[in-house]
């Protein structure tokens, strides 16, 4: 970096040639402190440079820089720059730094949108997917139609890395404006029937974000994605198993209908002898039934991704079998998963909740690998708790001992929490399997005498649980518990034996009292849960022992009437009513007894992971048991199974009917071509990219030079009328239609002189300016400071063209019709300390310039002492931007109100404007902001010209939107007064009373404003904004809509 004698050394330098790149923006160097430095100056001299390994390494620095999160935002004119080098690496590291700063500064990102559209006809691949890639990802609303016609374009891209790109931005658009879902589902409709692995998982991950209830789509591709799945990319192979899962559970019958009474074909047989086998599914006979060839060719297909490297798509086969497969085949899953928990520990809980899941209803498939659930030392708690739950539904008759010994030395465990839930699984082993339920309530009552309160807490709630079930024959293990409620001390424990004593209190008579006697001595220091307990204790003693437990009773409802616990208090006075009656008791005193002495059911134990698998497997949802957010439910079996015939696809019959067409003209325009081939050569160059994008599918025709430079021609007249349909057709249409205007062009050309014929189609094509086609424009040696709008528009960049068309239209200013009273707040009275201002903007001609908006400020003294000296200070302007203060107010007296007026010219933009106000002590930062409607100045124009100039604007200058309108407010005057409310227009004559037309031009640009809006018999207006500034025509747009769609 030294040698290069034209750059500054500065400390920067020095320190890039050390490895440190970012040395001289660290706070702590010296230079940041030093008079004359400069910040980033060297990095943008670097930018600059003629050399593109200087400019390597400044993209290197800033991408460094912006992953520490340091900002350089100040070097985006710098870096826009270099968009058009041609090296490749710095191109790649200057998109990146754009997808960085778009969102940030959406005013400098629009600026360099028509780098990105001639990064799109780039002959490199990766520039074209990397530009429309960056073009997505600026979240900016007003470049939808942009996006639009890009993705358009890249669809029919000869580089399946492009369609690809093209299909991860479709949700992208999608999720920027839904409203359109229409063009999204037609370009995915298109690249579904993409033939390509890798672009196939692209478009169905487009298709399950936007539409995945259009399940017609998939009907047509149902049977490649199936022969295409194994070698379609890991990450593409689950989105299109995920898919196909549901996609199963809606077009086939559930193979487990008739149970075991299938038929058991071979897994492998060929599609066209199940083909030929199938049969009509009824119930009367359940035997002949024989499973879908297109089901067996999901099931047969998607097997051998069981052995795959990635876990997710194991992960997906498996749900997908589970979840579709027939119970005889549903087995092969289980080697495939139990490998995975080799993985690391977040893949193992992942899947151990999917197999503790399974083994709820399919027990038998993990029983031969019951060992690789014994928990390892090393486990986390997480993944512990989940093998001991597979475990427990593993147990069988045959398994228990040797699941139990495990469960043994589990206790002996330091983990609190992984020891209650193993003595919990021995709860559940008890209660499932009779046989062994004496040892296991044995070896719970042995560990009630363990040294760790925690263990013996949790083993009295779990034998609580286990003597409901037979409290007969354990009255000693009754006794024994009664026994320990002095020396437990954990609530849950205690709470647990003082239920059991009040439960079974006539099978232990003498000891039932005096254990209520001892809890009334503390009753107080008890916790809540423990006094509950107590409170219904007492009453079922009384209810059945009232000799002895009389007073007793009464004393432990006297200390539960005080307590602090409103719980407590409303539980003793609710039971005193019933257990101690008197003449205000109601009818339910006299049925104390069956209340609190009926038999109540046994708990039954059951597995957490029970009632998960109502969420489908692998998903989100169903790990943490909870519908989360973009949950799709798994569709139910359908009882009779779809046409199957919607899946039938003849491929090679829609070729057969384009190929004769597209071979006629191309042996006319060879003929054709060759005569005029030598005075295209200077259109050939900048035409390539475009009819490799408009025509993938003729790329491979031996003509294709030739005809290059006609095709961009056709091809900016097909566009041109495509942007303006409201309805766009399919690429294969557009094919034909352009393949028929070029027959009939060249059939009326044949005996004159073809080169003025050709010349005159291009200067036809260059009357219409290509929105997208910015390769006729000179590229400028340096960032220009040009407004959003002049970036867009292809007028404002062939000034003089434009200026020639559009001369003759003949316009008269008119005055407001409408000027809104509504103020609003530009300062606050409390952050003003007692100085208000309200503005609004009275639509009136402005004394210093007809290119500012007047608006008007009223000052206001709310405090108890006169203001002096007001005016505006410091103004902080956008380039462009203009205001006209004005003059200083000397005094403003208490209570009093001054109002003056502002002149603002805000250069088309939305950018607002920021300046001081000033006082004689203070100054108050205010920003005041112009709606776009604000900056119009109404004109009277004739329908005729109304027509022709919206006519002009078309393509990317024209912007559409609906918005429903309720039926009182659907009337002429209604409309009229909710457009002049938000917009400055003036309305224009029209012959069709359904439509209402208003036109207006920008204050600081005089760019032309037109507005349709047209009300059909539902009360639906469709509104269309054609402006050549697409900002002030977006804006405008969503404000109209939001007046009319307003109550």
């Amino acid at each position: 970096m030294s040698t290069n004698n034209n750059m500054p050394q500065s400390y920067n330098d020095r320190a890039s040639s050390t490895g440190e790149a970012d040395v001289g923006v660290d706070p702590a160097s010296g230079s940041f402190f030093s008079a004359d430095y400069k910040r980033h100056e060297d990095l943008k001299a670097m930018l600059d440079s003629n050399k593109d390994n200087l400019k390597l390494e400044a993209m290197k620095r800033i991408i460094g820089m912006v992953a520490k999160g340091k900002d350089a935002s100040d070097l985006f004119p710098a870096v826009v720059k270099n968009v058009v080098s041609k090296n490749i690496e710095v191109k790649k590291l200057v998109y990146v730094y754009l997808v960085r700063y778009a969102e940030e500064q959406q005013d400098l990102a629009l600026l360099s949108i028509s780098t990105f559209q001639r990064g799109l006809k780039d002959p490199n691949q990766l520039i074209r997917a990397s530009a429309l890639r960056v073009l997505s990802s600026i979240r900016v609303p007003v470049i939808t139609p942009i996006m639009m016609l890009a993705i358009r374009e890249s669809v029919t891209d000869m580089s399946p890395f492009v369609r690809k790109t093209a299909a991860h931005a479709i949700p992208k658009i999608y999720s920027l404006d839904p409203e359109q879902k229409e063009f999204c589902i037609e370009i995915i409709e298109k690249l579904l029937s993409d033939k390509t692995t890798l672009v196939i998982g692209s478009a169905v991950m487009a298709f399950e974000e936007v539409c995945p209830e259009k399940i017609d789509l998939i009907h047509k591709n149902y049977r490649k994605l199936c022969n295409l799945l194994v070698d379609v990319e890991e990450w593409g192979q689950l989105v299109i198993i995920n898919m196909l899962t549901r996609y199963a559970r809606t077009q086939f019958v559930n193979p487990n209908r008739y149970g075991e009474h299938m038929d058991n074909e071979r897994f492998y047989e060929s599609e066209h002898s199940s083909q030929e086998d199938q049969t009509p599914v009824t119930p009367e006979a359940p035997k002949s039934f024989t499973m879908d060839s297109d089901h067996r060719l999901l099931l047969r297909n998607t097997k051998p991704l069981l052995q795959s490297r990635n876990s997710s798509v194991v992960m997906a086969v498996a749900q997908l079998y589970h979840h579709v497969a027939p119970k005889t085949e549903v087995g092969a899953v289980a080697k495939p998963l139990v490998r995975l928990l080799r993985s690391h520990r977040e893949i193992q809980s992942i899947v151990l909740s999917n197999i503790a899941t399974m083994t709820t209803t399919r027990k038998s498939m993990f029983e031969p690998y019951l060992k690789s659930f014994f928990v390892r030392p090393m486990d986390p708690t997480l993944i512990k708790l989940i093998k001991l739950d597979i475990l427990t539904n593993l147990a069988t008759e045959a398994s228990i001992g040797i699941i139990l010994r495990e469960f043994h030395t589990y206790v002996a465990s330091s983990d609190r929490e992984f020891v209650a839930a193993t003595i919990q699984a021995i709860g559940r082993c008890a209660s499932t399997i009779s046989e062994c339920t004496d040892t296991c309530m044995n070896g719970l009552v042995s560990l009630m005498s363990n040294r760790d309160e925690a263990v013996v807490a949790e083993s009295v709630v779990v034998i609580k649980k286990l003597l409901q079930m037979a409290p007969a024959k354990h009255k000693d293990i009754i006794v024994h518990m009664a026994k320990l409620v002095e020396k437990i001390t954990v609530a849950m424990a205690r709470a647990s034996i003082l239920w059991l004593i009040g439960e079974y209190c006539e099978r232990v008579p003498k000891i039932a009292p005096d254990v209520l006697r001892k809890m009334a001595k503390t009753f107080i220091t008890e916790t809540d849960i423990v006094k509950l307990q107590v409170l219904n204790l007492a009453t079922k003693l009384y209810l059945t022992n009232p000799k002895q437990t009389h007073l007793l009773c009464q004393y432990v409802f006297n200390l539960a009437k005080y307590d602090q616990n409103y719980d407590i208090r409303d539980r003793a006075r609710l039971l005193r009513q019933l257990a101690l009656p008197n003449e205000k008791s109601g009818a339910l005193a006299k049925h104390a007894k069956k209340i609190f002495l009926a038999s109540k059911p046994a708990p039954v134990l059951e597995s957490k992971f029970k009632d998960q698998d109502q969420f489908q497997l692998g998903t989100l949802s169903h790990f943490i048991n909870a519908k989360s957010s973009g949950y799709q439910e798994l569709p139910d079996w359908p009882e009779v199974a779809p046409d199957p015939s919607v899946r039938t696809v003849e491929a090679p019959m829609p070729w057969t009917d384009d190929q004769p067409k597209a071979k006629k003209p191309t042996k006319k325009k060879q003929s054709f071509y060759s005569e005029s081939g030598e005075s295209t050569g200077d259109d050939s160059s900048s035409s390539e990219s475009d009819s490799d994008e408009e025509s993938s599918d003729e790329s491979g025709s031996e003509d294709e030079e030739e005809s290059k430079s006609e095709k961009s021609v056709e091809a900016a007249e097909s566009s041109a009328a495509e942007v303006s349909s409201s309805s766009e057709e399919e690429t294969s249409a557009s094919e034909e239609s352009a393949s028929e205007t070029d027959s009939e062009e060249e059939e009326k050309p044949k005996k004159p002189v073809k080169k003025p014929g050709k010349a005159a189609v291009a200067a036809v094509a260059k009357q219409q300016l290509l929105l997208l086609d910015f390769d006729d424009v000179p590229a400028a040696s340096s960032a220009p400071a040009l407004l959003p709008g002049n970036a867009l528009a292809p007028s404002l960049l062939t000034g003089a063209v434009v200026n020639e068309k559009t001369s003759p239209l003949q316009v008269t200013v008119s005055s407001a019709v409408f000027v809104p009273t509504q103020t609003r707040e530009l300062l606050n009275r409390i952050s003003g300390s007692g100085l208000s201002i309200d503005y609004r903007f009275t639509r009136t001609q402005n004394i210093y310039s007809g290119k500012m908006v007047t608006v008007e400020l009223t000052l206001t003294n709310s405090s108890d002492q006169d203001i002096k000296n007001i005016c505006i200070e410091q103004k902080k302007l956008s380039p462009g931007m203009d205001m006209q203060v004005f003059p200083s107010i000397e005094c403003l007296n208490v209570n009093q109100s001054q109002t003056v007026s502002v002149g603002m010219d805000y250069a088309d933009t939305t950018q607002p404007a920021t300046f001081d106000v000033s006082t004689a002590d203070r100054r108050y930062p205010v920003t005041l902001h112009a709606p776009v409607g604000e900056q119009l100045q109404p004109i009277i124009i004739t329908e005729n010209d109304f027509v022709s100039q919206q006519a002009k604007l078309k393509g990317m200058n024209e912007i559409i939107g609906s918005v429903e309108i309720s039926s009182d407010h659907a009337n002429e005057s209604s409309i009229k007064q909710r457009v002049y409310s938000v917009a400055n227009v003036q309305q224009s004559p029209c012959t069709n009373l359904a439509v209402y037309r208003f036109a207006s031009r920008t204050l600081s640009a005089g760019a032309l404003v037109l507005i349709s809006i047209s009300v059909d018999d539902n009360g639906k207006a469709s509104i269309t904004v054609n402006c050549e500034k697409m900002v002030i025509g977006s804006m405008l747009l969503k404000e109209v809509k939001s007046a009319l769609k307003s109550t």
